[in-house]
């Protein structure tokens, strides 16, 4: 079993693997090792400060899906789970998912995450961007243990982090299109975080050199169909199932790949979407009609078909691996990731 407090046993039970894994066993360590990290997690973010502890705590409590350190959980099965390291490489890689996101809000100017009112919007940009620095010190703070290969890898990964913030600023050049730069920074944004929360866990386990490889590759392909996917949800969710307000994007005017395909193949008859796409949508009429014309579109089901190929080619990357649970495990969250935008 992977190690957790031994509280954890009269805690709430609020952790949830979120697809079926397939073995009650390995979703039941899994699930321990979720209240492992949330637990540790409240301690990462905890300050003297009060104000910092309430900022530090805003994302945080607004929940999430917690994809990263389950990766790292998962791919902590090949070698040995119950390692020391395992469970603090979990939190630093929400950590520093937690820390882009205050960023990102700056950036987007967001008004709404995690269906909660942003950090920039409760208190300003200052106060929101300071606390992704906060977050950042943390998860720095907690790596210093893991090692200087782990600090390296982190390094790295936060200069992809921000290589890709910054194209997405900066927009696709003359000789790139829309599309190609936008999965481009999906890889960079997305991919390699949870490429690195598939290493951490097989690093810091002790699974072999070829396991570790594996896995690196297929977190970089199952994250940027993990992002993909997750656009789409926020097109084509119905909140009373969800639980999620769809539209976020187009609200705030943020490209996705199902709109860009829009843009890149328009016709005519696409004219009043395109008009739509090309800006933010505060006002929520158009918002609405922004969705219905583009849950009736055929960009749709092309993205879908991008993030299933890029899910195929993670199940590819799984190849070396050896047939057990969490293999299997791994297969079923490459049909999972794309399942739920249908």
């Amino acid at each position: 079993m992977l190690p957790y407090p031994q509280d954890m046993a009269l805690s709430r039970a609020r952790s949830s693997v979120g697809f079926d894994v397939g073995d009650p066993l390995l979703e039941a360590e899994l699930v321990g090792g979720l209240d492992a990290v949330e637990t540790a997690l409240d301690v990462a973010v905890k300050s003297d400060d009060p104000f910092v502890a309430e900022t530090s705590r805003h994302l945080l409590e607004a929940g999430g899906k917690r994809f990263r350190p389950l990766l790292v959980l998962l791919a902590a099965q090949y070698g040995d789970p119950t390692a020391a390291g395992v469970v603090p490489a979990a939190v630093v890689v929400e950590l520093t998912h937690l820390a882009t996101l205050y960023h990102d809000d700056v950036m987007d100017e967001a008004a709404r995450r995690r269906g909660a009112e942003s950090a920039n919007s409760r208190w300003d940009n200052s106060v929101a961007i300071l606390t992704g620095d906060y977050l950042f010190a943390r998860a720095s703070d907690i790596l210093a243990d893991l090692g200087p290969e782990a600090v390296r890898l982190q390094a790295r990964t936060f200069e992809r982090l921000c290589v890709g913030q910054i194209r997405e600023s900066v927009g696709p050049s003359n000789a790139e299109s829309a599309v190609d730069h936008h999965l481009s920074v999906l890889a960079d944004k997305t991919g390699s975080l949870i490429a690195t929360s598939a290493r951490f866990g097989a690093l810091q386990s002790g699974a072999s050199d070829t396991v570790v490889e594996a896995l690196t590759r297929f977190g970089e392909r199952i994250g940027v169909a993990f992002q993909l996917a997750d656009d789409l949800v926020d097109i084509t969710s119905d909140p009373q199932e969800s639980g999620k307000t769809p539209g976020t994007d187009l609200r705030e005017g943020v490209p996705t790949y199902a709109g860009l395909l829009v843009l890149q193949n328009a016709e005519p008859a696409d004219s009043r979407l395109v008009e739509l796409l090309r800006r933010p949508l505060p006002v929520d009429a158009e918002l609405d009609e922004a969705l219905a014309l583009l849950r009736a579109h055929q960009a749709l089901a092309g993205a879908r078909s991008t993030a299933q190929r890029w899910a195929d080619d993670a199940r590819q990357c799984l190849a070396p691996l050896p047939d057990s649970p969490v293999t299997g495990a791994l297969n079923q969250l490459c049909d999972y990731v794309v399942q739920r935008t249908s």
